[in-house]
């Protein structure tokens, strides 16, 4: 999985199981080269970053606003599951352009988000 996850990947554990199940790879196998990359093409090809986020932020929106306070936002990412420090909740809002106090909309921070990063 942390292989994974360092090559831009989103697995979770249920995946990666799954991914080891479909193989026929048992906890302690060994994987060889071609397997690997079978997966990890799998893996990226069913990853939609974009929905995933905003399946996240509707189901924070129980009142259906479209937007999340940037205060509840930070909670949420720092509380809820991989949580961020601190410092990267001020990262990801300073990238985002998001005000401290301010309303989060959903689609203008996905969008900023996912933009790609440029490779140099």
């Amino acid at each position: 999985m942390m292989v994974m996850r360092c090559l831009g990947a989103s697995p979770t554990p249920g995946e990666v199981q799954r991914h080891l199940q479909t193989h026929r790879i048992d906890r302690n196998g060994e994987l060889d080269f071609f397997t690997f990359l079978t997966i990890m093409h799998m893996q990226i090809k069913q990853e939609d970053p974009k929905k995933e986020i905003l399946l996240a932020m509707l189901m924070a929106d129980k009142e259906k606003k479209g937007y999340i306070m940037a205060s509840e936002l930070r909670s949420k990412l720092m509380q809820l599951g991989e949580k961020l420090t601190h410092k990267e909740v001020e990262d990801l809002f300073r990238e985002a352009d998001i005000e401290p106090n301010g309303k989060v909309k959903y689609d203008e921070f996905i969008q900023k988000l996912t933009i790609p990063v440029r490779d140099y």
